[in-house]
């Protein structure tokens, strides 16, 4: 009974505030009848100033940015509608723009919600198909073979890097070593191994007792001479570490060492200066050109547990200030072995970022001074276990990944690998001349869309025209490039494999697009029954705002045409709609309503006067918009 009442109270209440919604929000309902969808958001947002909000009127609110194609204002008062309401289609439109805006997983969140209250609805089902990113992980797989390295111990093997006709790992199979209370196991050294006649590799040989030492050595890297390694060790060897009064254990950190070679062998070991008695560094990876030198430490102001750095190696051997790779690489979890290839890219294992459980192999590039984004390697080099050390020769594909993965021979394992084809990473390097002199330009707006037609990122030409982006291999793109007194320009880009795709874009001035009686632009679509301004309309009526920014005192006037399929009278309301909110996107854009009026034409001015004969192409050509010039050409502002 108690629930009873509650319930009716609330719905009288709802009543008494729908009608003084009505009172409040007469002229605002009325502007937004007529489509004056800017007119109709300031209102609202006034009644918003004065305390008078509402879910009614955020979701007026709402709907007239989203019919204006303003993605950043629809989606603010769609959140703010939607603390209450729980209509399926706002909760759709909401995820719409949040995606537009490139909030993915918020949007995703929001179609998950919708899914769920509409399961039968198609947008629902496609979005069920692929709701997450644990799918393209596994569809991604099977880019590589791989395959146990057969010298393996029941111990803890891992790495594998190649120099001078050796190979190098780490291993804790020396049981003539006392144990370490992590694992039980001996304490871990550098070991060599020679290659066989059938490939394998044997004879496993510790290195000699400069680097090996009583306490735990890592990983190695070379620089490209051959004459300098970088390791890790513990800081027990420099005297370096702590002790608790009460347990008596004592507390040390890993450090980075070089060592020098000698003749055949190695000597003249020697701390890094970035060692601290502090924080750890470990697992160095050195560049392919000897000038930069990557690891992985938990020194404070990290994002994690571990992350990873950069440092520049001087020419006199010194080390440079360590640089964190920033917050899009290193997260709250941890992000250590780092690889730097031969072409720069950089593969990490890590546990922050979204994999199959444990830690996976994952890559990025950095371009221009950014880290692309980071992808997750795949099957069957990620695995649900710890996938760690991932080494390899781009040129030849082949290398190493070291794991703990059911199947092994020890906690550790190593594993020879074989790239099978290329990694899904794409480099476009956009190229934006001018049609006419053929000279590149610079400043150029090149912003790249996904195959589902969400912006991903903008970028700015440089002094040779050029922007560059990094995309996921076979999957088709689109270029936006946008420049002051030049007509804007999409160009699709077909998904590849290639390991770069150059694509040359020109633009004409924007004077191409003006004749002396109308400003002609592409055609312009609008959804079957519909009248708000869709992305494709958007990009096409910037061209004319971008004209009417440029001539001040042009007048424009915009008319909407239909084909001859329905009644007149549907044929000239539709129109009409839709002629509105063509004049209201130009408005919103700053273009002052006295320079633009609108009107819908219905059927009454066929392009082509073909009645009900008309093919798919003359039907097309008739559902037209046009921007005719009443005042205030260029010609006439000479």
């Amino acid at each position: 009974m108690k629930n009873f009442k509650t319930l009716l109270f609330i719905t009288l209440m709802g009543s008494l505030c729908l009608t003084a919604q009505n009172n409040d929000t007469k002229r605002a309902d009325k502007e937004f009848a007529r489509f004056e969808y800017v007119d109709a958001a300031e209102s609202y947002l006034k009644l918003v100033e004065n305390g008078k909000g509402s879910d009614y009127v955020y979701g007026r609110l709402a709907e007239s940015y989203y019919n204006i194609f303003n993605t950043v204002e629809a989606e603010r008062w769609y959140a703010k509608a939607l603390e209450t309401s729980n209509d399926p289609e706002m909760i759709y439109k909401y995820s719409e723009m949040l995606k537009a805006n490139g909030k993915y997983k918020e949007s995703n969140e929001q179609m998950e919600k919708f899914a769920s209250m509409r399961p039968s609805d198609n947008r629902a089902t496609a979005y069920r198909k692929n709701p997450d990113y644990l799918p393209k992980i596994l569809e991604q797989g099977k880019k590589f073979n791989v395959q146990n390295a057969g010298f393996n111990s029941e111990q803890s093997d891992f790495g594998g890097t190649l120099h001078d006709g050796k190979l190098y790992i780490t291993s804790g199979r020396n049981d003539s070593r006392k144990t370490y209370g992590w694992n039980e196991e001996p304490f871990l050294d550098i070991y060599t191994l020679t290659e066989n006649s059938d490939g394998g590799y044997d004879n496993p040989t510790l290195v000699n007792s400069y680097i090996n030492t009583r306490f735990h050595e890592g990983l190695v890297s070379f620089a490209p001479d051959g004459n300098t390694m970088f390791f890790s060790r513990e800081s027990y060897f420099e005297k370096d570490f702590e002790q608790d009064s009460l347990s008596r254990t004592r507390y040390g950190q890993l450090y980075l060492f070089k060592a020098t070679k000698l003749k055949d062998d190695w000597d003249e070991v020697e701390s890094l200066s970035i060692n601290s008695e502090n924080y750890s560094v470990k697992n160095p990876s050195v560049s392919s050109d000897g000038s930069t030198l990557y690891f992985a430490s938990n020194m404070p102001g990290g994002y994690g547990q571990y992350d990873i750095y950069k440092a520049t190696i001087n020419d006199d051997g010194t080390i440079g200030e360590p640089q964190n790779l920033g917050q899009k690489v290193n997260t709250e979890g941890q992000e250590m072995f780092p690889f730097i290839s031969s072409n720069n890219t950089l593969y990490f294992s890590s546990n922050g970022h979204l994999g199959l459980g444990g830690m996976d192999v994952f890559y990025t590039k950095e371009i221009d001074g950014k880290m692309a984004p980071i992808r997750n390697v795949g099957i069957p080099i990620s695995s649900n276990a710890d996938d760690f050390a991932f080494i390899i020769d781009e040129v030849s594909g082949e290398g190493f990944v070291s794991s703990n993965r059911d199947g092994g021979m020890g906690s550790d394992d190593i594993y020879t690998i074989k790239k099978l084809q290329p990694l899904c990473d794409v480099l476009i390097a956009a190229t934006v001349l001018d049609d006419k002199t053929r000279e590149p330009i610079s400043g150029a707006n090149v912003s790249l869309y996904d195959d589902q037609g969400n912006k991903v990122v903008t970028k700015s030409t440089n002094a040779d025209g050029i922007a560059e982006f990094i995309i996921e291999c076979e999957k088709d793109t689109e270029l936006e490039v946008t420049m002051d007194d030049y007509e804007s320009r999409k160009v699709a880009l077909q998904g590849t494999s290639d390991e770069e795709s150059p694509v040359q874009i020109s633009l004409s001035p924007i004077e191409k697009i003006i004749t002396p009686e109308e400003i002609v632009l592409n055609p312009i679509f609008f959804e079957y029954d519909k009248s708000n301004i869709t992305a494709q309309a958007a990009f096409e009526l910037d061209k004319l705002v971008q004209v009417m920014n440029k001539y001040p005192e042009l007048v424009i006037k915009a008319t909407s045409h239909t084909d001859y399929i329905g009644s007149d009278s549907y044929n000239q309301r539709l129109s009409q709609r839709r002629a509105k909110s063509t004049e209201q996107y130009v408005i919103s854009k700053g273009i002052d309503e006295s320079r633009i009026s609108s009107e819908g034409k219905g059927e009454s001015e066929p392009k082509i006067d073909c009645g009900t004969n008309c093919t798919d192409e003359e039907r097309q050509m008739n559902r037209r918009s046009e921007f005719l010039i009443v005042s205030g050409g260029p010609e006439s502002q000479e």
